[in-house]
């Protein structure tokens, strides 16, 4: 039987620009407030309270705040795009 290729593939950002993947924090609110707290029966219970709980989630929404400034951003952004110019730089002279 052939082997299928996984629904899910799963990224790592650096660990300098982990502050900014709001999706990375969300699932880990979903794992510590409502999977391990939780006792689910099947896949399917699971899945009805995974999304009660985004539904309560998102029936009182709060605003990100930012702890930095657009300026601390902004020169974050220009060194990781430094960075990753000369990674791309020395991986092409190396072939």
């Amino acid at each position: 039987m052939a082997r299928q290729a996984p629904r899910w593939h799963v990224h790592f950002t650096p660990t300098g620009a982990s502050w900014i993947n709001q999706v990375e924090r969300f699932f880990a609110l979903v794992t510590e407030k409502q999977i391990r707290r939780g006792v689910h029966r099947s896949t399917q219970q699971l899945e009805s309270d995974i999304r009660a709980f985004i539904d309560a989630h998102n029936a009182d929404p709060k605003p990100s705040r930012w702890t930095k400034s657009a300026d601390n951003i902004l020169a974050a952004i220009q060194r990781f795009c430094q960075r990753s110019s000369q990674i791309r730089e020395t991986t092409e002279s190396r072939h």
